[in-house]
């Protein structure tokens, strides 16, 4: 555990995933003016904490390795496939299941069938995205420097 927790590229990735669901938690109350525990663990929202988390991966492990190196490449690629995920695939995918659970409800209505909902996985929109990522940028270089 002592490992896990000295590896500073790593508590600079979950520190900033951490601040980006709080900041999401914090933009939902405002904006319903209420609490909801599922804004902690829940996809979706403003800003991408999958974006923040992953372009602090890439920012912390450039600073810690060099922006020239293998490890860095790898992380900036996987930083741009979670962000086109985030924001494209989700968030089609998310809007598809909120299209068939109207059908399901209007099918149910009509007692020609029983089914059980989809999940509804809201992804991202690309400004979400492109805050999440600016997000991760900035805090992987000020935490950076707080754990140098």
């Amino acid at each position: 555990m002592r490992v896990l927790l000295s590896n500073k590229i790593l508590m600079i990735t979950i520190a900033t995933w951490a601040i980006a669901q709080v900041i999401k938690v914090f933009f939902g109350i405002i904006r319903e003016r209420r609490f909801n525990f599922k804004w902690f663990i829940g996809t979706g929202g403003m800003p991408s904490s999958h974006a923040a988390g992953a372009t602090a991966l890439a920012t912390s492990t450039g600073l810690h390795s060099g922006f020239d190196s293998i490890v860095f490449a790898l992380a900036a690629v996987f930083a741009l496939v979670t962000m086109f995920d985030a924001q494209g695939v989700r968030r089609a995918a998310g809007q598809q299941a909120v299209i068939l659970n109207q059908v399901l409800d209007d099918m149910y209505w009509k007692g020609k069938i029983e089914a059980d909902r989809l999940f509804e996985l809201i992804g991202h929109t690309p400004m979400q995205v492109i805050i999440g990522g600016l997000l991760g940028i900035i805090l992987s270089l000020i935490l950076y420097q707080v754990w140098s």
